[in-house]
Parts: structure tokens; sequence; C-alpha cells
């Protein structure tokens, strides 16, 4: 019997994942299966695609006590922190966050993936790796080995992360982005899409280019 998830968010890391879990099952994994989402933005009764909008985000509770998982989806480059708030406020016991991993993925037998965390299609995460609850690592994001991820870390599709990389809590690597290996990317930190990290970066900042520089603090 599968396991039922809502999804906090809606279109963009929300529908993308639905689907994904809509896929795996289609592919033989029966572990979860995609109910609707809680969305404060939306009408409960209205439909995201083709699933529906159960309830807000502050009706957790209630689908708790109903046997719903969770995965949360509501991550922003300028006001994470207020994000990461609204989520953690909602208490869900660490048990209760669904941790997906598609079919379609290489994960060493030694990395560690906290409560929460979603893993897309294609993704190739190397040995020693650790993530924080809460992590999405989407389409085609390679991971390096040996790795030390907090929470909430956001590696957007094709991006490119190198080894011995500490990177802190709510961190966005963008689309298609390359980080070198042994450097820091803060907590909240952000670097953009097509961008190449060759140092450290600080709490809060925004690089981006090629190579990467600052370009301002994140609001």
């Amino acid at each position: 019997m599968s396991n039922k998830i809502l999804i906090l968010g809606g279109l963009g890391n929300g529908s993308v994942i639905a689907n994904a879990i809509v896929d795996a099952n289609k592919r033989g994994d029966k572990e979860w299966e995609f109910c609707g989402y809680l969305n404060d933005r939306m009408e409960v009764g209205s439909q995201i695609e083709e699933f529906p909008v159960l309830g807000k985000t502050t009706d957790c509770s209630k689908f708790l006590d109903k046997g719903y998982y969770f995965i949360n989806t509501i991550f922003r480059i300028d006001g994470q922190q207020d994000r990461i708030d609204l989520f953690e406020n909602l208490q869900i016991p660490e048990e209760r966050l669904a941790t997906f991993i598609h079919p379609m993925t290489y994960i060493a037998p030694n990395v560690k993936l906290g409560f929460g965390t979603v893993v897309m299609p294609n993704v190739s995460i190397s040995s020693g790796t650790v993530f924080g609850n809460g992590c999405l690592i989407m389409v085609g994001a390679t991971i390096g080995h040996d790795n030390k991820i907090g929470k909430y870390c956001h590696f957007a599709a094709q991006c490119c992360v190198g080894a011995y990389t500490q990177i802190g809590d709510g961190a966005h690597v963008g689309l298609n982005a390359t980080t070198r290996e042994n450097i820091v990317i803060g907590k909240h930190a952000t670097l953009g899409m097509g961008s190449v990290l060759t140092k450290s970066v600080g709490e809060n900042e925004i690089w981006v280019g090629n190579p990467a520089k600052f370009l301002r603090m994140a609001e």
C-alpha cells in the first residue's frame, strides 16, 4: 500500500515533483502516491494541472491526523528565511516528511539524505555526501563526493556541485551552474543560472557569471 503525499506549493517545483511521483508509479515504484497540494494562493477545490488543491498550508495538522506525508517546495531567493519559518512553524514531524527518490537516479550507498528530500530523475550523487532535511535535487543535477549540505537547499536542473563543499541552509544553486571543489557556500546564498563558481560565497550573497562574481545581497 502506497503512502499518500501532499505537496506544499504549486506550479513549478511542486508540479514537476508531483509528476515525477506519478512517473515513478508507472515505472513500478509504488512507495508514494501523490494526492494533491496545500497552497495558500489558490482556492480549495481548484486544480493545479490535473491535481486538486486540498487545503492551505495551515491545514497540515488536519492532514497529519489522516495519515498523509508531506513535501515542501516553497522556496524563494529573496525572503528565503521567511519561507523556511513558515514551513517550520507548521511543526510537521520529521518522520512525516516524505523522502522521494525517483528510480532513474544514482545515489552512492553511503550518501545520507535528510527527511523530506527529493531526488529527481537522472541525478547523480557521489559517495560520502550528507544532506539536511528538505533539500530538492532537481532533474539531471550532479552532486560530487564528501559534501556537507544543510537543510532546505535547492539544486536546480543540470547543476554540478564539486567535492568537499560545505553548503549552508537554504542555499540555491541555479540551472546549469557549476561549482569547484573545496569551497564554502553560505546560508541562503544563491549561485545564478549558468554560473561557474571558483571561490567561497558568504551568507545571503548572490553570485552570477563565469567566473561568478558577487551581484548583491539577498533581501
